[in-house]
């Protein structure tokens, strides 16, 4: 025997509804609270960026002549890339946790939907209850 869910209908409904349904894991705030976390990742990466760029002026202005300024400018590239890369990981890895939490949902639904299934083909296989004319030998008079 396999573990079998409990039905997704809820039991229990009124105004702490959504209290409950956060208590009981019904509905997820990892999806909003994602958006959140992706801003600010952003942020720290912008950030990061704006430090590249202060470091490789400073690289530039502290010593007058061109080799200072021939190593501010590979500094400079090389922070703008590893920023756009970060950029574009910390996209993907923020992507991939929505995109968990959405087949979250997806599952949640296609239950909800076999679950209602379920019980409207067992209402057609229960039998009639006795004495309703199905099933009854014919009266002899």
């Amino acid at each position: 025997m396999g573990f079998r869910m409990p039905p997704a209908n809820k039991t229990r409904r009124g105004s702490n509804s959504l209290l409950w349904d956060l208590l009981t894991f019904d509905r997820l705030v990892t999806g909003p609270v994602i958006h959140f976390i992706y801003w600010a990742g952003l942020g720290v990466v912008a950030l990061f960026g704006f430090s590249v760029v202060g470091a490789a002026v400073g690289l530039a202005l502290k010593e007058p002549g061109v080799g200072s300024l021939l190593l501010a400018f590979p500094v400079l590239i090389a922070g703008l890339l590893v920023a756009g890369a970060l950029v574009l990981l910390w996209r993907a890895f923020c992507e991939f946790y929505v995109a968990i939490f959405r087949i979250s949902e997806d599952l949640r639904a296609l239950r909800q939907t076999s679950d209602a299934d379920h019980a409207v083909y067992r209402a057609r296989q229960s039998p009639p209850p006795q004495g309703q004319g199905q099933g009854q030998p014919p009266r002899q008079a």
